[in-house]
């Protein structure tokens, strides 16, 4: 592992936001962890060699807290900083555990980049992640927030995680059905057991060759690109570059502009919910049937419907090609971007009556981390 200290959240976040963190430890294997963790909530000494082999200890109070950060695509730094310990999970690797006759179970381990990972399975001519290429964070990321796009979600494929839990002091394997996994929100990010888990590594189900491979209709516009563009052959790879060309033409990419991805959440209601309903049938949004019965609206529509496409609000740009994503044009702070959100949101509750929710997390200590029961 390496210790590093007073390292800006700008440097270490897509949106290119925030303060110092007083900690940094890069996690090069799952076994460091429930040192790292000992050394924030009990309080005392941690050790690394440096350079020239010579133990460099430092040391921390009681109840310091700690978050576990992959990427920083999906994630937002304050300007407060973080007064703790920024867990860097960094260990790398990708291997084929099990295999059936038209399955194969591979494991990645939590560092390992997410797109990496996808590239992996397509070469392989492994189905069930294809459509989720070009999506910036980690395989440790993944199911924390159920990241989806373009048809497919992690949920759907995940077998189980292995993670560090950080009340039993042991190392645990939580299978898909205790994840709690729905749109954005699983164990890990939401309820009481928020934060508890830090996961190591993570295994996937996926379908092998062109066994039970996808067939259309596709997402809407993954469907436009594949008829525009003739291709029929649904293979991984061709769905791969398929949604890679997507993403190019409508996303930025993080290493050349500041954004977080996608930073407000679409809106989920059940059918019998006549409130949202009316609510929804009154934007004059289209209305889409979900998994599990549910109905859904495009957030960036309502966004482009408010006439807020492509604005620029305290330095955030709206994007031009996708509502929903917010640009770190020329914002200078978080309070800038609190700004600019709280313009937003406003806007679409005044005029729809939707209170829309952002998608990135903000890295601030939670009672887990302070050791809080």
């Amino acid at each position: 592992m390496k210790i590093l200290e007073n390292i800006p959240l700008s440097k270490l976040t897509t949106m290119r936001l925030g303060g110092e963190a007083r900690f940094v430890v890069e996690v090069e294997s799952k076994m460091d962890v429930p040192a790292i963790i000992n050394w924030a909530e009990k309080g005392g000494e941690l050790g690394e060699p440096d350079e020239n082999g010579k133990i460099k200890v430092i040391t921390t109070e009681k109840n310091t807290p700690w978050f576990v950060l992959g990427g920083g695509a999906n994630t937002i730094g304050r300007d407060t900083g973080f007064p703790g310990v920024i867990i860097l999970m960094k260990n790398r690797g990708i291997d084929i555990i099990d295999t059936t006759e038209d399955q194969v179970m591979v494991w990645g381990e939590a560092g390992e980049n997410w797109d990496d990972f996808v590239k992996y399975t397509v070469e392989h001519n492994f189905s069930g992640v294809e459509c989720l290429a070009k999506i910036p964070g980690t395989v440790g990321a993944a199911p924390v927030q159920n990241i989806g796009a373009y048809g497919q979600e992690v949920s759907q494929v995940i077998d189980h995680v292995e993670a560090y839990d950080t009340e039993a002091h042991e190392f645990v394997i939580i299978g898909r059905d205790e994840m709690k996994m729905s749109y954005r929100e699983t164990l890990f990010n939401t309820g009481d057991e928020a934060g508890r888990y830090i996961i190591t590594g993570v295994a996937f189900v996926l379908y092998d060759g062109d066994f039970e491979p996808l067939k259309p209709p596709f997402y809407a516009s993954l469907q436009k690109y594949l008829d525009e563009h003739n291709i029929t052959d649904y293979s991984p790879s061709n769905l791969y570059n398929a949604v890679a060309e997507i993403r190019k033409e409508k996303l930025p990419d993080p290493n050349d502009k500041a954004s977080s991805g996608s930073f407000f959440k679409n809106i989920y209601f059940a059918p019998d919910d006549e409130k949202m309903m009316r609510l929804a049938e009154k934007s004059g949004c289209t209305i889409y049937d979900k998994p599990n019965g549910r109905k859904m609206i495009n957030t960036g529509a309502l966004i482009e419907k408010a006439g807020l496409k492509g604005a620029l609000l305290h330095g955030m740009r709206v994007s031009d090609k996708a509502a929903l994503i917010l640009i770190n044009e020329n914002a200078k702070s978080y309070a800038d971007l609190d700004a600019a959100r709280a313009e937003i949101t406003d806007k679409i509750y005044d005029e729809y009556g939707f209170k829309i929710k952002q998608e990135p997390v903000e890295i601030i200590p939670n009672k887990k981390s302070l050791g809080a029961k």
